[in-house]
């Protein structure tokens, strides 16, 4: 493996500059759009095999295990094709588009019947899957500076993966899986806040569909 000489802005900074950072509104709210997709993507997750079975009686075991499956599929799939998307579209758009399809795939999921419920699920797995890449860009591409600083400061949500879930399941025993689920709408509709919010120093360069062939 190559040696990696890291750059002075991309170092971790003195305990000073993270101060300075958390004071910075740009920084705090990209650090929760970084908790609210990855509580989304875990939430899904741990929680989608249990919802098919208590609603659909579909087997955790079987048809529920290949969902999840799928989901994770899929997710990989869309990483693939979010690397051509965002060569042809504005990451904003992408991500405003990502964010729309989830929430209307988690309607279905919630409130569809069997089948459609199933697929929908799975779906979420691809609509999400370019979400992380492009807050934590934007995120990066709002400051000027501290780039490293900023990205520990990023990667330390990745704790909404523990919390999401957990606060499910807490509503779940009050309310039912299905109304604790809704959450997602939360978390979802956050993450479209943040693609109309973000003013990026620099907007990523993109061609024409016909410069690809």
């Amino acid at each position: 493996m190559p040696k990696v000489e890291l750059k002075e802005d991309e170092k971790s900074g003195k305990s000073s500059i993270y101060l300075d950072l958390l004071k910075d509104k740009k920084v705090i709210l990209f650090f929760f759009g970084i908790v609210a997709y990855v509580g989304t993507e875990q939430a899904i997750a741990n929680w989608m095999s249990q919802f098919l079975k208590q609603y659909h009686d579909i087997d955790p075991t079987t048809q529920g295990a290949t969902a999840i499956a799928w989901f994770w599929g899929l997710m990989s799939i869309g990483c693939l094709l979010g690397l051509l998307l965002l060569k042809l579209f504005d990451s904003k758009s992408v991500l405003k588009t990502a964010a729309i399809l989830t929430l209307t795939a988690i309607s279905l999921a919630l409130f569809g019947h069997r089948e459609v419920s199933y697929y929908a699920f799975i779906t979420c797995g691809f609509s999400i899957s370019v979400m992380f890449s492009i807050i934590f860009s934007l995120a990066l591409n709002s400051v000027s500076q501290h780039h490293g600083s900023v990205s520990g400061i990023l990667c330390s949500g990745i704790f909404g993966g523990a919390l999401v879930p957990l606060v499910v399941g807490a509503l779940g025993d009050w309310i039912g899986l299905r109304y604790a689920m809704t959450i997602l709408y939360l978390t979802v509709g956050y993450i479209l806040y943040l693609a109309y919010y973000a003013r990026p120093l620099i907007t990523n360069k993109t061609i024409k569909l016909k410069e690809l062939f």
